[in-house]
């Protein structure tokens, strides 16, 4: 009889709560049913999201009758160019595989999920920092000799599972895995809670990978309005969502100089504002988080049942630049000024736990939601305003000279952006532009100052410590730090 020369080998590269170890055991325990040899280990990481866990699996594709006093070898981790099956709960984790040597044309089926979970370092990003996941997904279909590459946590959600049981449908499916569909499915069973809707996620799943109906393709990326009067529309309803009807006027009379200029940049700009002017602070982060669409998608995305409670507990961290920005303009400045003076900016930032689930959580949060029509007479409001009517008189007077210009003046506003110490170094870095490049340029040549505005925005989102944007200007930046004590 002629047995295998080797094992077949499983790498599974899971985020946290995706039952990465689950689906290991039902793995095993499908081997173990078929009367195959196998050994699995895990290796606890991290994915710049959540914690990760790796699971390396080999399973020997005869039975104990047939080895006799033969016992297979075993490895307890995985070597580039020597993995059988690949898979990955997440489109980059798939890719962060293929980068380190697991996926091969020669042997490798890539059984991956095209859905995007964005990482730490996508997020912190100045600007758009996603990666581009039509390039992964290119690379799978060429570097695999298999490649099984679709919405995996969509099809999950649509059965009321969780991810793990679709992954393992899609082995199954591939013909690569070693163990029949019957034994895996029979591994769920024994499972017991939650089985049966882990058994339509698998067999689902097992249909799209063996072919039965058409693969789903994954989703294309958001397309970004084009159209002047879409994003428009898009701004108004932004708008009159985060403030009000007369807020969303005030961006039409503000876009009203651009309408009739150059189209490119009437679009940017009514991008930009409309981006600007819906700033997020603390009444906007209150009102998202206590909305009822925001605990149906909870809902959704856990799995939950009808009448099955769900538990949310929302991080907060205010501190004294949150509480000054609600305070009526002279009392929030004098004290945002001695803040700054004494270092005390993220001194007494308080952590707390509010389970907005529960009635006095949801209460307390919303409480803050309702401040809204107070926006209009707050610190920050103001601050915001006279610092936007600076950067819109500046695009006036640009766009009369070369819309080019202007344009590269509207697109400084994306350095302004998130909170805390990431918004002062965006925010601070915007200034030194408009400063030195906008309103008291070198050079007097439209075109030559265009550029220099545009390599010193490039220059401030690829390091947002400002040391870069600090060479282009030929000076420092300097933000408010924090001291510590």
């Amino acid at each position: 009889m002629n047995l295998p020369d080797r094992p077949i080998t499983i790498l599974i590269a899971a985020l946290g709560g995706e039952g990465g170890g689950v689906m290991a055991d039902w793995l095993i325990a499908a081997a173990t049913q078929c009367g195959f040899p196998s050994q699995s280990t895990s290796i606890p990481g991290v994915a710049q999201r959540t914690g990760a866990t790796t699971y390396y699996l080999e399973i020997f594709p005869a039975t104990r009758d047939q080895l006799g006093d033969m016992n297979p070898v075993f490895s307890l981790t995985p070597s580039p160019g020597n993995v059988d099956i690949m898979v990955a709960s997440e489109l980059i984790e798939a890719g962060r595989a293929m980068q380190n040597g697991y996926v091969s044309p020669e042997r490798t089926t890539l059984v991956a999920s095209t859905h995007r979970i964005y990482a730490t370092i996508e997020k912190m990003q100045m600007a758009d920092g996603r990666f581009d996941s039509s390039r992964v997904v290119e690379a799978g279909k060429q570097l695999a000799k298999q490649a099984i590459l679709f919405d995996m946590r969509e099809l999950a959600q649509a059965n009321s599972t969780v991810i793990n049981a679709v992954l393992l449908g899609a082995m199954a499916g591939s013909g690569a895995l070693p163990v029949p569909r019957e034994a895996c499915e029979q591994a769920i069973r024994s499972g017991g809670r939650g089985a049966e809707a882990s058994l339509r996620g698998f067999a689902a799943s097992c249909e799209i990978a063996a072919g039965s109906r058409p693969t789903p393709q994954p989703p294309a990326p958001p397309k970004r309005a084009e159209g002047l009067q879409e994003i428009l529309d898009l701004s108004i309803s932004r708008l009159k969502d985060y403030q009000s009807e007369t807020y969303a006027k005030l961006f039409l009379e503000r876009m009203q100089p651009f309408l009739d200029g150059d189209s490119k940049l009437a679009s940017e700009t009514a991008r930009q504002l409309a981006l600007w002017m819906s700033y997020e602070d603390i009444i906007r982060v209150a009102d998202l988080k206590t909305r009822a669409s925001r605990f149906e998608r909870v809902r959704k995305e856990v799995g939950a049942q009808e009448g099955e409670p769900v538990l949310v507990i929302d991080f907060l961290k205010p501190g004294v630049e949150e509480f000054a920005s609600l305070l009526p303009p002279f009392l929030g400045r004098s004290l945002t000024h001695w803040a700054e003076k004494n270092g005390k900016l993220d001194a007494y930032n308080v952590g707390m736990h509010i389970k907005t689930s529960g009635v006095f959580g949801y209460l307390l949060v919303r409480s803050l939601a309702w401040l809204k029509p107070w926006r209009p007479f707050s610190y920050r409001y103001r601050e915001e305003q006279k610092l936007i009517e600076r950067w819109l008189a500046r695009m006036r007077i640009a766009a009369q000279r070369n819309p080019a210009l202007a344009l590269e003046i509207a697109q400084c506003a994306t350095l302004l952006k998130g909170y805390g110490e990431t918004h002062r170094r965006g925010k601070a870095n915007f200034l030194a532009i408009l400063d030195a490049l906008v309103e008291n340029p070198a050079i007097s040549d439209a075109v030559e100052q265009a550029k220099s505005i545009r390599k010193a925005r490039e220059a401030a989102l690829a390091d947002p410590e400002g040391k870069a944007l600090g060479g282009a200007l030929g000076k420092p930046v300097t933000w408010l730090k924090p001291v510590k004590n």
